[in-house]
């Protein structure tokens, strides 16, 4: 009789002594206090290996410890060896530590074990496990399974599932899924689910939309839910709303935020306001993170303001911050729209051997497009032939563009070639392919292009411009006249070329790549979408007031030098962001130097 009491796990005084010092220790929870609890319990005489309310505390006290930071393999054999037959309790805290772990997949293998019926808290790390694998049919089987067990409608699963479906691209399940809660249901992770799920699939209006519902069932952001709104109005490229937002941000008291202060950063750069990111990362202080310094970087340098990023990441460097690998891709970027090629090879030998980050493909596209912006094509090809990963099609699209761009018709078929392999009916591609022809004057090739893309059922992506007046977004396509105030904007169209005409202004034709006669060239160029918004900018702002376009295509070297005329005959200062970079126009010059 007392040898069975002294062998009851619960009645032994040792295992009773473990568990209130794990218990004591899940404030401030540690692998190694775990381990040398665990440790202790094991010397004590008397005590079986296998012991369930012991081994449950101290899962729950690895699950208490930062996302990620459990050891796996000991949490594993915790469960397996000490727990041959885990609760649900037991099984859900293990499901937890390895969906947040490296290596999501062991949720999924434990789960497919049946090692115990599930529960309410079984789905939601089960599905945070195949939103990080990005593993949608496995996510849809335990959707169906949730559903079958009566376990679907509880809001943490629903939530769970809008997460998923978000972070696998289908953005429309999400919101269906989100729809289903009952609105007085939808708590704040609900709500930031779904922005976040539009967000991350670039559906700017839509995440707005969203936040504006969520302000009126009256519920209070938090940080989550201004970051997704913050990038969602710097995709848009909204400056006016990012600045009524930062307001909010300081009203609802997260301005002391990281990670809102770096989504701030970032709208303002991806707006044109360097100066506001800046004064944001200055304000940040001693909260600044690495990610605060690339987000400055990064944006310094789509800036055109290249030289100020390279000067800014020396500073980083004698602060003793270490740079990450997305700091670098800034960093290589901005030696290349400075086209400062020494340095940025000296950059990408210093990434390798003093901060040993290996080369992405990030990096290797960044360098391919240094050589091929400098007019270094055939070097840009060999070191796409010499490279250590497989360049993918976004590598061989950029020596494409400098092949269009230098006019280099071998090299240009050469990657055409391979983007035909890797990634067939891009309409990028075929018309970049489509300008080289043109620019070398091979117009039948042209119009044969042209004639494959439509019996292949490619479509060209129409260029269109943005413009921010008065809280509203302008949107406008070339030769457009569906405004209601077109003929104002015609009349200013003209009204611009006359003047321009007077300084000395003589349309650069060439960069009209179609076949036609020279005065139907001038009129083309002069019908482009950003000189319609920027004649619609002049007509309804106030004198002095900047002007800001957002175009989805690359700015035509014509409309550069138009757009560079205009702000010093209209005394503006024009910020256009184009598809890959900002252009600052003052007084005739422009932060690229040309150099584009």
């Amino acid at each position: 009789m007392l040898e069975a009491i002294a062998r009851a796990p619960s009645t032994h005084p040792a295992p009773r002594h473990c568990i209130a010092l794990l218990r004591l220790h899940l404030a401030s929870p540690s692998v190694a206090v775990a381990k040398q609890i665990h440790a202790r319990a094991l010397r004590a005489a008397g005590v079986p290996l296998s012991h369930p309310l012991l081994a449950k505390h101290l899962l729950f006290h690895l699950a208490s410890l930062r996302a990620g930071a459990a050891p796996l393999r000991y949490a594993v054999a915790i469960l397996t060896r000490l727990l041959p037959e885990p609760d649900p309790f037991s099984l859900n805290t293990m499901l937890r530590i390895a969906a947040s772990s490296s290596r999501p997949r062991v949720a999924l293998e434990l789960h497919r074990r049946r090692l115990a019926p599930p529960d309410t808290h079984t789905y939601p790390p089960l599905l945070q496990a195949c939103a990080r694998l990005l593993s949608l049919r496995y996510g849809e089987g335990l959707h169906a399974e949730a559903a079958k067990n009566g376990l679907v409608a509880l809001v943490f699963v629903k939530n769970s599932l809008v997460h998923l479906y978000g972070a696998c691209g289908l953005f429309e399940s999400a919101h269906r899924v989100f729809d289903e809660i009952p609105v007085l249901q939808r708590n704040l992770v609900s709500w930031n689910s779904v922005m976040n799920g539009f967000a991350s699939n670039g559906r700017p209006n839509e995440v707005l939309t969203i936040f504006r519902e969520m302000l009126e069932a009256d519920l209070e952001p938090d940080g989550f839910t201004m970051v997704s709104v913050l990038t969602a109005s710097a995709e848009i490229g909204a400056l006016a709303l990012g600045r009524r937002l930062h307001a909010f941000v300081a009203k609802v008291g997260l301005v002391g935020n990281t990670h809102v202060g770096n989504a701030l950063i970032d709208l303002y750069a991806k707006c044109g306001g360097v100066e506001d990111a800046r004064k944001v990362f200055e304000e940040m202080g001693v909260g600044r993170t690495v990610v605060s310094w690339t987000s400055l970087i990064v944006g310094l340098a789509g800036n055109g303001f290249g030289k100020d990023a390279l000067e800014l990441f020396g500073v980083m460097e004698r602060e003793k911050l270490v740079p990450t690998e997305i700091t670098m891709v800034g960093v290589l970027y901005a030696c290349s729209h400075c086209g400062l090629v020494d340095d940025g090879f000296r950059y990408f030998n210093r990434m390798k051997e003093e901060y040993r980050i290996a080369p992405r493909i990030e990096h290797l596209g960044c360098m391919v497009d240094l050589l091929g912006r400098a007019g270094r094509v055939e070097e840009a090809y060999n070191y796409i032939s010499t490279m250590p990963l497989e360049p993918n099609a976004v590598v061989w699209r950029t020596l494409l563009g400098a092949c269009a761009m230098h006019k280099k018709l071998e090299l240009g078929e050469a990657a055409w070639a391979r983007l035909v392999e890797l990634d067939p009916g891009h309409s990028g591609d075929y018309v970049l392919l489509s300008n080289l022809y043109a620019a070398v004057g091979r117009w039948a090739d042209v119009h044969l292009l042209r004639k494959t893309m439509v019996t292949h059922g490619v479509r060209k992506n129409p260029g269109h411009s943005l413009v921010e007046l008065r809280n509203s977004m302008y949107e406008f396509v070339m030769g457009d006249r569906s405004h209601p105030e077109s003929d104002q904007i015609y009349q200013m169209l003209a009204q611009i070329a006359e003047r321009l005409r007077h300084q000395g202004y003589v349309p650069r034709t060439s960069n009209v790549l179609a076949d036609i006669e020279e005065e139907e060239k001038e009129a083309a160029l002069n019908y482009h979408s950003e000189r319609l918004a920027i004649a619609f900018a002049l007509l309804k702002s106030l004198p002095g007031t900047p002007i800001r376009i957002v175009k989805n295509l690359r700015v035509c070297g014509d409309c550069h030098s138009v757009i560079k005329q205009i702000s010093k005959v209209y005394d503006r200062e024009i910020i256009v962001r184009d598809r890959s970079r900002f252009h600052h126009f003052k007084g005739e010059e422009c932060s690229c130097k040309d150099y584009w």
